[in-house]
């Protein structure tokens, strides 16, 4: 006599212990806690923008006012500034995207001696403290009998943004298909060839990034820039001359516009990124 056996019966999935959505929940709730926690000196610095203000010191609440985004760029010293800014921060991008570019290919591409040196350099040029870098810098420029100015202040913003750019290139070439490449040599593209129009865009989303992140670091740099200036005055060595005397409701707006087109590249970014083909 055959004895047939039946397939023991299917358990069904337990359902997740109420510990575990508890704990999801909180861990939810603190990390909204935490983004309204940073975002809220920006909610207030908008406020103020609209602020109906009575005297020199913007920092009582008078009335809704739109005066201020009219007369935006009424004050010379501080329109001045703001340009000054965002010159120094464009052509310090664009130069350290472009060295940085290259300095993350070759890390995360080749192994070669020294790649461990310079590992180590770029790191300590992202953790090293910012007034040590500034009284570095100021002083590699006295010995070298370099006059402060807007070419100082350049130099000092590509030594620090051009680590940032470095990593986060880096970081994508780690992640390409080396086989792409060596598809576009077999074709007959030469090695410039390939990189233009092969590895050039496929690590353009970390190009990108590291451009935007180094232009961020670039406008708002107050204590290299401090010690690097000479008579050069940008968007926040203005305000902190001007903050003694009272801040004039432009600087928040000033402030706003710089934070509204930051969140705009940002957001065109991560768009175009994942229009692009992976």
């Amino acid at each position: 006599m055959t004895t047939v056996l039946s397939p023991a019966p299917v358990q069904p999935p337990r359902p997740p212990r109420s510990r575990t959505k508890l704990g999801d929940r909180l861990l939810l709730g603190y990390t909204w806690a935490v983004i309204v926690w940073l975002c809220l000196p920006i909610g207030v610095m908008i406020l103020f923008g609209f602020n109906d203000v009575q005297g020199r010191y913007n920092n009582r609440w008078h009335g809704f006012t739109l005066e201020w985004y009219a007369h935006v760029f009424d004050l010379s010293g501080l329109t001045n500034a703001l340009k000054a800014s965002v010159i120094i921060a464009v052509v310090s991008t664009l130069i350290a995207t472009a060295l940085g570019t290259l300095l993350g290919v070759a890390l995360g591409r080749y192994r070669f001696r020294g790649a461990g040196t310079s590992n180590l350099v770029q790191f300590a040029a992202i953790s090293t403290p910012e007034i040590v870098m500034g009284m570095s810098l100021v002083t590699f420029f006295v010995q070298l009998d370099i006059p402060l100015g807007y070419l100082t202040i350049i130099i000092a913003h590509v030594m620090f943004s051009l680590s940032f750019v470095a990593v986060t290139v880096r970081s994508r070439v780690l992640t390409l298909d080396r086989s792409v490449e060596e598809a576009a040599k077999d074709l007959g593209a030469s090695a410039a060839g390939t990189f233009w129009l092969v590895t050039l865009p496929m690590i353009l989303p970390g190009v990108t990034a590291g451009a935007l992140l180094a232009f961020a670091i670039s406008i708002d740099d107050f204590v290299v820039t401090n010690f690097t200036a000479g008579n050069v005055e940008t968007f926040p060595l203005w305000i902190w001359s001007a903050q003694r005397n009272g801040l004039p409701p432009q600087v928040n707006v000033m402030g706003t516009i710089i934070f509204a087109a930051g969140v705009l590249l940002a957001l065109g970014n991560a768009m175009a990124a994942r229009r692009r083909p992976a």
